[in-house]
């Protein structure tokens, strides 16, 4: 089948030609540090990108600007529970989980309720829960127990470990939009919620499920993150704003709603690290390669857009 008929292959695409400049500019000689590097650190996205997903899905105006503060929250009242130990790292989890879950009820509470658009909502939120996070931290950086850091830091079949955790919840996307009822449903809002709501489909709890389900993914990236990083910070999540967006666009989904692609997410998040990698090997400041990747993004998401209003 043809490579157009499958918009997330082109997010492949980029990453690829991204990995070959860079691995010329080095001769070669970092290949499978590049590759590992990548694998590790696009992980994160992957899974906040996934959550944003879902809510773009939902149509136009459905975003989640409260990810990465949501990250923050998460990852602080968790590593603060444990307080590095050992077994206290599934019931850290289980916080981290109850977090998002609790924030992502927030979000659609001020949405339906107040009737606030959905960027307003959010981002009201975002300030909330990131001045939360400021209140419990208190500036600390709290280590995670060192079994949490070993496995978040750590490889399993030349893999590293956060790649699996990436695969994990990718697959489980992937079986959620294809293979359930609520799969149908989202994509269905997303094309028309008004002719969504005269098929029967409970509208409101979808949206509520969604927007939780992004909430629940951000706190679970803001968990691992943290934990690989060697604590929580307060600003840990702030690349994770336009991050989270644009692996979405950028991987095949459509920015209007109605339309996704999960595996569109991984090379879109590979493409965005390679692109800052690419850059440092080629030694720009950082607002060179700010300047830079914000183009690279714009052209990708260009091309993207011509590609769909032809076919």
């Amino acid at each position: 089948m043809s490579i157009s008929r499958k918009p997330w292959l082109w997010s492949f695409v980029a990453a690829l030609v991204v990995f070959v400049i860079t691995i010329a500019a080095t001769a070669g000689a970092s290949t499978g540090g590049v590759m590992q590097a990548a694998l590790t650190f696009a992980a994160i996205s992957i899974i906040v990108g996934t959550g944003q997903m879902f809510v773009i899905t939902l149509g136009p105006g459905n975003i989640d600007l409260a990810v990465p503060a949501t990250m923050t929250l998460a990852a602080t009242l968790a590593l603060k529970y444990m307080d590095g130990v050992a077994v206290l790292i599934v019931p850290g989890l289980l916080i981290a989980l109850g977090i998002g879950v609790a924030i992502g009820v927030l979000n659609y509470a001020l949405i339906k309720l107040l009737r606030i658009p959905p960027i307003i909502a959010t981002l009201a939120m975002s300030f909330v829960i990131q001045s939360t996070a400021i209140a419990t931290n208190r500036g600390l950086r709290i280590k995670p127990p060192q079994m949490l850091a070993d496995f978040t830091t750590g490889s399993l079949l030349g893999l590293p470990n956060l790649a699996w955790v990436a695969l994990l919840v990718t697959v489980a996307a992937w079986l959620l939009l294809n293979r359930t009822v609520y799969g149908r449903w989202v994509p269905a809002i997303g094309q028309s919620i008004a002719a969504a709501r005269m098929a029967g489909v409970p509208v409101d709890g979808v949206r509520l499920a969604t927007y939780v389900l992004c909430a629940v993914l951000a706190a679970i990236a803001g968990y691992l993150m943290a934990s690989f990083s060697g604590g929580a910070a307060l600003d840990m999540g702030k690349e994770y704003l336009l991050m989270s967006i644009a692996v979405v666009v950028i991987g095949g989904s459509s920015v209007a709603g109605g339309d996704s692609n999960v595996p569109g997410i991984w090379g879109a998040s590979l493409f965005m690290y390679l692109v800052v990698t690419m850059l440092n090997t080629y030694g720009l400041q950082s607002g060179a390669r700010q300047i830079f990747t914000g183009i690279i993004i714009i052209t990708v998401i260009l091309v993207a857009s011509g590609r769909r209003r032809a076919s």
